[in-house]
């Protein structure tokens, strides 16, 4: 099995995409360690401010106002580009690499230009026993049906 993939994708601003792990290879999770966001259209010439979300609980968290003390959020990125030569550039994410991964997950992005954002995340398999798939599976679980 590969230790490492990546799933990736463009969606319009203001929905959602269940990222499907309900199959995943018994015995293993998965921990999300990079949250990539990159403008979809019209690159060259225009400014953005980008943002995006994952959450492992039942509803997405919006990703105009994330809130750290939520269990289920497990990653959260910006990405802000002023197309001007005095403007800024960030790009930032935060994820939860310790929060292992065995159910659907939830993105949620946002473009101030109401465009359509490519996001990119990148995650790494872990082989686990019984005892903590199921504590994994338990700790998910409860976050996506709280």
């Amino acid at each position: 099995m590969n230790k490492e993939f990546v799933m990736r994708g463009r969606i319009d601003t203001g929905l959602t995409k269940v990222l499907n792990f309900s199959g995943h290879k018994p015995g293993y999770a998965y921990r999300l360690v990079e949250f990539l966001l990159f403008p979809a259209t019209n690159i060259p010439t225009q400014s953005v401010e980008l943002s995006g979300t994952v959450t492992a609980g039942k509803v997405a968290v919006a990703p105009t106002d994330p809130d750290f003390n939520d269990p289920g959020l497990i990653g959260t990125a910006i990405l802000n580009h002023e197309n001007n030569p005095t403007g800024s550039n960030v790009n930032y994410y935060v994820v939860n690499d310790t929060f292992l991964i065995t159910q659907d997950l939830i993105l949620m992005v946002f473009d101030s230009y109401s465009q359509p954002v490519n996001w990119q995340l990148r995650f790494i398999a872990e082989k686990m026993s019984g005892p903590e798939e199921a504590v994994a599976n338990y700790k998910q679980f409860t976050i996506s049906d709280g």
